[in-house]
């Protein structure tokens, strides 16, 4: 996966995760204490943060990011965009120019969250971050969840690209109809495989009578206070300066 790759390769892997994680929390209020337009600033802000740390170029940052930016525009859309009964077809759709405003607070707001979670998901790990929530006295089931989830995630990805190349390997996917039929085949057997794991996963974990939570060993953090000041500060930055724009 993208995310996964940049977020073990970036040039601030070896930071505190501490202090990633304050300075995307600063970002988060940063953008909901703006208003109006003035939410894009914070927002421009972290997503430039988020670049330098990671070394990524600005269309790898977008392909992570199109999934969310397209749910966004669509939701964007419903609000601006009325139905009321009447006309020859019963329904009217109709553009409410008096919505733009509303519409466009909650894009920028939401810019702005998008990129404040960038920025911890491509510079941190997802190991770093369940050790962050075990800190920070988080749940052990939820983190259990959490490390299982995120294991099966490879697991499943790496059964479904071993399966499509046998499918390609045997012409599968020549001719739409074979494709069809290739997709439904691989569906179904991911579906068996899922169930067959997850009774795997659940004989192991009856197996050491489910004693203690999953963990792992932490690494060290060098200069960990000097990365916490340095990113309170950035962060205070991005709060006075959402409030100056407003």
């Amino acid at each position: 996966m993208l995310l996964e790759r940049y977020a073990y390769t970036n040039r601030w892997r070896r930071v505190d995760p501490a202090a990633k994680g304050l300075f995307s929390l600063c970002g988060l209020t940063a953008v909901f204490m703006a208003t109006g337009p003035a939410a894009a600033v914070p927002a421009v802000a972290l997503v430039a943060t988020t670049l330098v740390g990671t070394g990524m170029p600005l269309k790898s940052y977008l392909r992570v990011a199109a999934p969310a930016l397209l749910f966004l525009a669509t939701s964007a859309l419903t609000l601006l965009v009325s139905l009321r009964p009447g006309g020859p077809s019963g329904i009217v759709l109709s553009l409410v120019p008096a919505e733009l405003p509303h519409a466009a607070l909650v894009c920028t707001r939401s810019l702005g969250g998008l990129a404040a979670l960038l920025f911890l998901a491509l510079t941190t790990p997802m190991n770093d971050i369940i050790a962050l929530l075990r800190r920070l006295k988080t749940p052990e089931v939820l983190l259990d969840l959490m490390t299982l989830c995120y294991r099966m995630l490879f697991v499943l990805s790496e059964a479904m690209h071993d399966m499509h190349t046998a499918q390609a390997a045997r012409l599968g996917h020549a001719g739409p109809r074979r494709t069809l039929r290739s997709l439904g085949i691989l569906a179904a057997n991911l579906t068996m495989q899922v169930w067959q794991r997850s009774l795997a996963l659940h004989h192991g974990a009856l197996a050491r009578t489910s004693d203690g939570p999953l963990r792992f060993l932490e690494p060290e953090y060098p200069h960990s206070r000097a990365s916490l000041a340095t990113a309170a500060l950035g962060g205070g930055g991005l709060i006075v300066l959402a409030v100056v724009t407003i």
